[in-house]
């Protein structure tokens, strides 16, 4: 059995696995490459594979970075299965859509304007080409075993976000992981991952492998910015990943102004992606802590914009009030037509709530630069810049430890760490190797291992 590393390797996107044994070929994951422009370009790169002889694609959740290059390969002939968790299926009937849709948004922006190196900007595929693509997703319970040649394998909870599962492949006597991206034990909104079987080898996340999550109470946090923000009469803009982020954003700022710790306000979800998946979490009611109840008051609390008409009529708001808007690493989406109008100003709030990815614009704001660009123009930052903490969906190198250690590997068991930015997979490495006898490598960006 062979496996070939073609993402998620010394960087956190672009997760592609591929699995051979015999004549069967399935690829585990198939993400979008996400953040520097030289990883960016590898979207444009033809994989080393020959789709003829790709027999199944199989996914751990739905994340671009993990699920958002299918309709690539849909448009170069590819129409196997791509099998994944129900919910996983549903969040990508959503995701993938609106992926499009923005590719084909900004190419005719950099189009009209002359920006960028190509006279006719092509996205990589349009709305069209990933709605088609939805027709080759498969539904996968966790825990149901499936056949594909001589591979037998299954998917496991594995918390993160709706749908998010480790795979556990078989074949040739041996027994492989691959994580996903793994949840928190005690997360506010998921449950926490299942422990794993006995493995051979397991590729571990390490997005969080040189950081401990603070010890902070979210509600708490978020209370003061607001309270400041509202003191100040200013605007909080909250960059949010459509999927898992937003809906724990609507439920802190819901319970606050349940209690009465922040005043009762406006509060816009300008994101018809994130309105649809939130949806989506109400009908997977089992996956997650969230009542029927907790989702009433949500919706009763959080005013919902879909239509553009909507979202550019915010501009007109009294302040202070709140925004909710994709992108959660402020690469694209709604947030940035409001930050281009409220970056400049200081009475803003910018309330970064998730990772973000080297060479991303949320990376860059965090970092405290001066300005950003923003459809071609340099927009001044004088806001003021926050993180809220204690909402990951990875865990961090500790918790990562503790799953292991939970589970039923040996000292026998290899582990290549993957889905992690250099300094984290050697912190990483490098902690594991101190604390348990596992036999732990860095996955290599075209790396063949042989089992």
């Amino acid at each position: 059995m062979k496996i070939t590393f073609l993402g998620a390797t010394q960087t956190v996107t672009g997760s592609k696995f591929l699995v051979s044994s015999g004549d069967t070929q399935i690829l585990v994951d198939c993400g979008l490459y996400q953040g520097y422009k030289w990883l960016r370009e590898r979207n444009r790169q033809e994989l080393p594979l020959d789709l003829r002889k790709l027999d199944a694609i199989v996914l751990t959740h739905a994340h671009l970075d993990h699920s958002g290059y299918i309709p690539v390969l849909y448009r170069q002939g590819y129409r196997g299965p791509v099998y994944c968790h129900p919910a996983t299926q549903a969040l990508c009937g959503i995701l993938w859509p609106d992926s499009g849709h923005l590719q084909e948004e900004d190419a005719k922006f950099y189009g009209r304007h002359k920006l960028g190196k190509h006279d006719k900007p092509e996205p990589l595929y349009d709305r069209k080409t990933a709605e088609k693509s939805l027709a080759l997703l498969k539904p996968l319970e966790f825990g149901r075993k499936l056949d594909i040649g001589p591979m037998r394998l299954h998917l496991q909870s594995a918390g993160h976000i709706l749908g998010a599962g480790s795979l556990i492949l078989e074949a040739e006597g041996k027994r492989i992981g691959f994580s996903g991206d793994v949840g928190r034990p005690n997360d506010l909104f998921m449950r926490p991952p299942q422990p794993l079987p006995e493995l051979d080898l397991l590729l571990l996340e390490s997005t969080y492998g040189d950081r401990r999550h603070e010890d902070t109470d979210p509600f708490q946090q978020l209370e003061e910015l607001v309270n400041d923000t509202v003191a100040g009469g200013g605007v909080m803009l909250i960059p949010s990943f459509a999927v898992g982020r937003a809906q724990t954003m609507q439920y802190l700022l819901t319970r606050l102004m349940l209690e009465e710790r922040i005043p009762r306000m406006k509060v816009f979800l300008d994101s018809p992606m994130a309105i649809d998946v939130s949806g989506i979490y109400a009908r997977f009611a089992d996956q997650h802590k969230l009542s029927h109840g907790d989702f009433q008051q949500m919706n009763q609390a959080i005013t919902f914009t879909r239509t553009v008409d909507q979202s550019q009529a915010l501009s007109d708001e009294v302040f202070p009030h709140i925004i909710i808007a994709g992108s959660g690493m402020v690469t694209g989406g709604r947030i940035l037509h409001h930050m281009k109008r409220l970056l400049s100003d200081h009475r803003t709030t910018l309330l970064l709530t998730g990772y973000q990815a080297g060479g991303t614009r949320g990376a860059k704001l965090s970092q405290g630069v001066e300005s950003v660009k923003i459809h071609g123009d340099w927009v001044p930052n004088r806001a003021r810049i926050e993180t809220l903490h204690g909402l990951s969906g990875h865990g961090d190198y500790v918790e990562l430890q503790q799953w292991l250690a939970a589970s039923a590997l040996t000292a026998d068991t290899q582990i290549q760490l993957i889905h992690g930015e250099p300094e984290a997979l050697e912190a990483m490495r490098d902690h594991l190797r101190r604390t348990t006898p596992y036999q732990v490598e860095i996955g290599e960006y075209q790396r063949i291992l042989t089992l």
